[in-house]
C-alpha cells in the first residue's frame, strides 16, 4: 500500500463510516447529542450527557471540516459548540460540568480538569476551523480556570478535580478503574494536548510557559529512565503509586508530545522531544502483536489486558506514522499499514457504522461496552484519519 492509498482509505472511513454514524444516529432533537448507544447499537435516550463526549465531538467535527471542507461537519461542530456553551459551561463559577441530565440540566457539577481540557481542545479546533471569537474567548477563560484551580505552583503539575465551587474533593478519580491520586499521567496528557491546540490560535506567553512546564514533567518525572514507559498515578509530591504499563497511552503520548514541541517552534525543545518521544514510542511497541494490533496494558501483577481496544489501535497507527515521518524509521509505515488492516478486518463496523469498542482475545466483538457513550466517541478514530492525512501530505 502506498501513502496515497492509505490516505484515501482513511478519508473514506472518516466520511463513509465514522462521522455519518454520529450525524444519523446520535443527534438529539432536544438539543446536542444523545448520551449513549449500547454495544448492540440500541439507543439509550435517557443516558447522561458527558462533557468529555461533547468536547470530543466538537473537536472531531471541527477537525473533519478543516480536512474536508464539508459543510455538514461544520454544522455538527457548531451544534456541539452551542450546546456546550449553553448547558455545560458553569456561568456562575466557571469551568465545565462533568455531566448533564438528558434535558440539559446539570447532573454532576464537579470540575474534572481532564474534561475541561477536552472542551478547550474542541473550542480551539473550532477557532482553527472558523476564526470564531466567542469560542476563543471561552477557551481562554477555561485555560485560566485550569491554571488558577488545578495547577500546583509549588510542586509542579496539575491536580485532578475540584468541587463545583473549586474546593477540595475527596474522590478525584476520572473513572472507577483509576486510583484516587492527586496527579495522573492521563490528565496531564490531556491538558498539554488542548494547550498545544490553543497555542496555535492564541500564542500567549503564559500558555507557552505552561506547555514547557508540562513537557518537563513528562520527560523528567513521568518517563521511567530505564524502561521509557510513562508512570500513571502520582501523589501531590510526585511519588508514583502504580506499577502498570499502558501501551495505549505510551504510544499516544509519543506523538502528542512531539506535536507539542513542533507547534512551539523551538529547535532545542524539538530536538529534546524527538529523543524522548522516540524512546517512549519504541517502549510502547512492546504491546504490539504479530497481526499489527496492540494490547491495552500490562498490569503491575504481570497480567495483560489483551483486548484490542478501538482507541489503542487508532493511536498506535498515528504513533507508527510519526515514527516513519519524523523519526526516520522506514519500517514503521509497513507496521502502520498492518495495524490499519487489522482495524479494517476487526474493529470497523461495516454494517452498522463507526467502530466496535474492542475485540476480545478469542476474536469476538466486545458488545458489553458502548458503541457510543460517555467514553466512546469519534475522537480517537477520526483523529487517526485526519492526523495521518495531514502528516503524509506534508
Amino acid at each position: 500500500m502506498t501513502e496515497q492509498d492509505l490516505k484515501k482509505e482513511l478519508l473514506d472511513n472518516l466520511n463513509d463510516c465514522i462521522l455519518p454514524y454520529w450525524m444519523n444516529k446520535m443527534v438529539d432533537p432536544r438539543g446536542g447529542f444523545y448520551g449513549r448507544r449500547d454495544g448492540y447499537d440500541r439507543l439509550d435516550a435517557d443516558a447522561p450527557k458527558g462533557a468529555i463526549l461533547n468536547g470530543r465531538l466538537l473537536w472531531s467535527f471541527a477537525s473533519a471540516y478543516r480536512t474536508t471542507g464539508r459543510k455538514e461537519y461544520l454544522d455538527m461542530a457548531a451544534r456541539a459548540k452551542d450546546y456546550i456553551l449553553e448547558h455545560f459551561y458553569d456561568s456562575e463559577y466557571g469551568g465545565i460540568y462533568w455531566s448533564l441530565n438528558p434535558d440539559g440540566t446539570p447532573l454532576d457539577s464537579k470540575k474534572q480538569f481532564y474534561a475541561i481540557g477536552f472542551v478547550i481542545y474542541g473550542l480551539s479546533e473550532y477557532v482553527r476551523a472558523t476564526g470564531d471569537r466567542e469560542a476563543l474567548d471561552y477557551a481562554v477563560r477555561l485555560f485560566h480556570d485550569i491554571e488558577t484551580h488545578s495547577r500546583d505552583r509549588k510542586r509542579g503539575g496539575y491536580i485532578e478535580a475540584c468541587t463545583r465551587e473549586w474546593g477540595p474533593i475527596d474522590d478525584m478519580r476520572l473513572s472507577d478503574k483509576d486510583e484516587n491520586m492527586a496527579k495522573t499521567m492521563n490528565t496531564h496528557l490531556h491538558i498539554i494536548e488542548p494547550y498545544t491546540n490553543l497555542y496555535r490560535v492564541w500564542p500567549d506567553a503564559s500558555l507557552r510557559e505552561a506547555i514547557l512546564s508540562l513537557l518537563d514533567i513528562f520527560f523528567d518525572i513521568m518517563e521511567d529512565k530505564r524502561s521509557h514507559h510513562l508512570g500513571l498515578f502520582f501523589d501531590e509530591d510526585w511519588k508514583r503509586h502504580d506499577k502498570d504499563t499502558s501501551y495505549g497511552h505510551d504510544i499516544e503520548a509519543s506523538w502528542l508530545l512531539l506535536e507539542t514541541a513542533q507547534v512551539l517552534g523551538d529547535h532545542v525543545v524539538e530536538a529534546r522531544a524527538l529523543a524522548h518521544t522516540k524512546a517512549i514510542a519504541e517502549a510502547a511497541l512492546e504491546g504490539c502483536c504479530a497481526d499489527g494490533s496492540m494490547v491495552y496494558e500490562r498490569l503491575g501483577s504481570g497480567e495483560f489486558d489483551n483486548d484490542r481496544h478501538w482507541w489503542v489501535q487508532a493511536e498506535n497507527m498515528i504513533g507508527q506514522i510519526y515514527l516513519y515521518k519524523y523519526h526516520g524509521v522506514a519500517g514503521a509505515f509497513k507496521n502502520a499499514v498492518m495495524t490499519w488492516n487489522y482495524i479494517k478486518d476487526n474493529i470497523v463496523d461495516n454494517d452498522g457504522g463507526e467502530w466496535f469498542w474492542s475485540r476480545r482475545p478469542d476474536g469476538t466483538v466486545n458488545r458489553d461496552e458502548d458503541k457510543a457513550g460517555f467514553w466512546k466517541c469519534p475522537y480517537h478514530n477520526s483523529r487517526m484519519c485526519t492526523e495521518i492525512i495531514r502528516a503524509l501530505s506534508e
